[in-house]
């Protein structure tokens, strides 16, 4: 009981309620910028510093109209806009419009001398605070701050970049993946999920195209790359296209349709079962005669109707077969048609052949389809061959 009665006696200390105090004021203050940096927390301390630099500026201008222009208020409005939120833009829209007035009535009508509010200037310091209002109004809907915004989306083309990365193969495997979004953008509508499954001895890869391109793909496709990669090996193969269908007929997307090839492929022996659900067939170049040909299994686009079926199509790679999955961009385009497209891209493939693939996979987008404004993806398998180790890289 004594030990009891001496510990709360130095915790009522002067100094212990100090320390208290300072870690909830720490406490508070942390929250607080959180919560302002997700956009949730009160924007007043931006508010009060971009009201104190008003009539900073005003003043300035009244002393020296030359260096310092009425348009100068442009500034705090701009940076409102990106700042505060709508009600909170308008208190400073009040206070740079009455800093407008006082310095038009320091200064004088216009037309007697330069440097002063002409109605040019008001039009520019409206124009900018209506645009300051529309961004305030936009980042007060989606509930992200202007500083995280462009942070989110680097995060998501990072996620998307690494569920396509396609997983390491034992000696003898080569494998590689070049894509290339529509118009230079950092996001595209063709993605890759890919997993080692059966106890590694099975490779499992999914090439999928979301109907659109760049910017307006790029958000299904990061959706359904989740949902891919999270039935990729928890299902048997024939299983999956099925399970993707549906997981996408239940989303009921406006524009909603997607095209897929599943490669399903033996590590230990070569054969393989190629899924296609509405996709571009795949190439297999044959090491025995040097030709390429067609792997087209039957199937359905994902995303138009329930109960959809899908037949694959078996086929085994020997030492110096490869094996190219590609998405319709790199081979259709409004100038020519996918025969024509293909019969392109095997022609620039025979060149690599006597030097082997590797990184072949990006300089094939550039030589076939290095200006089309589609996302064009391109997925090489490679069983080496015995003098494949005497290649360069």
């Amino acid at each position: 009981m004594a030990a009891g009665r001496e510990r709360r006696a130095e915790a009522d200390t002067f100094t212990a309620r100090l320390k208290m105090q300072w870690h909830r004021a720490r406490v508070g203050m942390r929250r607080s910028a959180v919560d302002y940096f997700r956009g949730d927390g009160s924007d007043w301390v931006a508010l009060a510093g971009l009201l104190l630099t008003v009539p900073i500026i005003a003043a300035t201008t009244l002393a020296n109209s030359v260096w310092c222009s009425p348009a100068a208020l442009v500034l705090p409005i701009v940076a409102g806009g990106l700042l505060l939120r709508p009600a909170s833009l308008l208190a400073l829209y009040a206070a740079a419009a009455t800093a407008l007035i006082v310095e038009s009535v320091q200064l004088g009508p216009y037309t007697e001398g330069p440097s002063r509010v002409t109605p040019g200037v008001v039009l520019v310091v409206a124009a900018c605070g209506f645009f300051g209002l529309l961004v305030a109004q936009f980042r007060s809907r989606v509930g992200v701050p202007w500083r995280r915004g462009g942070t989110m989306l680097f995060d998501l083309r990072e996620r998307i970049r690494v569920q396509s990365k396609l997983p390491t193969l034992p000696d003898g495997w080569h494998r590689e993946m070049a894509l290339r979004p529509a118009g230079g953008q950092s996001f595209s509508g063709d993605f890759v999920v890919a997993a080692r499954t059966n106890g590694g001895r099975t490779m499992e890869v999914v090439l999928t195209d979301v109907s659109g391109k760049g910017m307006d793909a790029g958000s299904r496709a990061l959706l359904l790359s989740g949902a891919f990669g999270g039935l990729l090996g928890s299902l048997p193969p024939h299983a999956f296209l099925p399970a993707a269908n549906g997981y996408l007929l239940r989303q009921d997307w406006d524009e909603g349709f997607a095209t897929s090839i599943h490669l399903v492929l033996d590590l230990d022996s070569g054969d393989y079962e190629l899924y296609s659900a509405g996709h571009p067939p795949g190439l297999q170049l044959s090491a025995g005669s040097g030709r390429w040909e067609e792997k087209a299994a039957d199937g359905p686009l994902l995303g138009v109707y329930d109960g959809a079926q899908f037949d694959p199509v078996k086929g085994s790679l020997r030492p110096g077969d490869v094996l190219m999955l590609f998405t319709d961009g790199l081979v259709e385009t409004s100038e020519r048609d996918i025969v024509e497209g293909i019969d392109r891209l095997t022609g620039e493939a025979d060149r690599y052949v006597a030097g082997g693939f590797h990184g072949a996979a990006w300089h094939l987008i550039e030589a076939v389809a290095k200006d089309v404004n589609d996302d064009r993806a391109l997925l090489l398998v490679c069983r080496e061959g015995p003098t494949a180790a005497a290649r360069p890289a």
